[in-house]
């Protein structure tokens, strides 16, 4: 049916059930995991799983439930922001990267249906996640007559954001607001990716500058150091180390590697490396945190959370997956440039 959102140590513990955000995560996950093994069979029987779960959640209005029961009985009347944010993520990635054609469309429709949930969204990271599924979207419908549609919801959902900083950016703090809290890094990843959807230089720089301070911030000496959640960040005021959550690594993979992708700076791939060895025993306290396929919940400053919940183990694997996706393309692109040096030494 879904995920269970939460486990005791390495066990899914049912009595959480299930909730639209850890799958539509579930579901990018499936979808990298495919480009990479096109055959796999435990991801193909469960990319239709997801997308269902998705399918069923969605309400008249475009909108979205989060929370089901282990029963399979909807527990809220419509989901946080945030979640309806990332199953219009989800849906877009979808779009973009789902392998059948089939898939592609349900992805499609459903998200289509999600832009009347555009407006509703209030706060920055939820506004950011639909924000990335637009431009995703945006490349998967190049030759759509959405298209116009979807760059106008973008440029639209991107304004706030952009507002946002140059109210309160500054040479000392070039961010969004005056507090750096949770999933940090998908506000530069969502200024780039609409950058790069919409050809806006203004908005590829936001999020260039944004993303550098924010890596100043965390980068500690080649180790990723996230905010952590124990007061968050206030601009002027101390920084906490911990706890630290698995969903910042995965966040900093993603910004870095758009960044890449924007720039064709290779420093970033350098930098999302840095993200993902987080979970392999490279933070602050030299702890692994991936083990046997999965995450570890938090990072303490004397301990460790051994649960391994939905979305630490989401988070984990959709990081490795979009590095070992971003080492293959340029693995190839040097095949290519190889290639076409020899035939160039061939032809003289």
């Amino acid at each position: 049916m879904g995920v269970i959102q939460h486990a005791t140590e390495d066990i899914p513990n049912r009595a959480t059930g299930y909730c639209t955000d850890d799958v539509a995560r579930a579901l990018i996950v499936v979808y990298q995991k495919l480009a990479i093994e096109p055959h796999d069979t435990d991801a193909l029987r469960l990319a239709p799983v997801y997308l269902s779960f998705l399918h069923n959640a969605q309400l008249p209005d475009g909108r979205f439930h989060n929370f089901m029961g282990y029963d399979r009985q909807w527990l809220d009347c419509v989901g946080t922001h945030d979640s309806v944010g990332r199953a219009l993520w989800a849906l877009g990635f979808g779009m973009r990267y789902a392998p059948r054609p089939t898939w592609r469309r349900l992805c499609k429709r459903l998200f289509n249906k999600g832009l009347n949930a555009l407006d509703w969204l209030q706060y920055s990271r939820s506004q950011s996640y639909a924000i990335i599924g637009l431009a995703h979207a945006c490349h998967a419908s190049v030759a759509d007559i959405e298209l116009p549609a979807y760059r106008q919801a973008l440029r639209k959902l991107a304004g706030p954001l952009k507002q946002h900083y140059e109210e309160t950016h500054a040479a000392d703090w070039e961010w969004f607001e005056e507090i750096m809290t949770y999933d940090n890094a998908r506000l530069p990843e969502a200024m780039l990716r609409a950058g790069d959807a919409l050809q806006d230089e203004e908005l590829k720089a936001i999020g260039l500058r944004t993303l550098a301070f924010y890596e100043r911030v965390t980068v500690e000496n080649g180790v990723f150091v996230p905010i952590g959640n124990e007061g968050w960040y206030k601009r002027g005021g101390p920084r906490p180390r911990y706890s630290q959550q698995p969903l910042e690594a995965v966040s900093l993979v993603d910004a870095t590697l758009a960044a890449y992708e924007v720039t064709g700076d290779a420093a970033f791939q350098a930098t999302a490396q840095i993200g993902l060895e987080w979970y392999l025993g490279r933070n602050s306290r030299g702890i692994v945190m991936a083990r046997g396929g999965g995450c570890l919940d938090g990072l303490n400053d004397s301990s460790v959370n051994l649960n391994m919940g939905a979305e630490s183990t989401l988070a984990y694997l959709s990081a490795a997956y979009a590095l070992r996706q971003a080492q293959d393309k340029l693995a190839d692109v040097g095949k290519g440039r190889a290639i076409i040096g020899a035939l160039s030494t061939g032809g003289e």
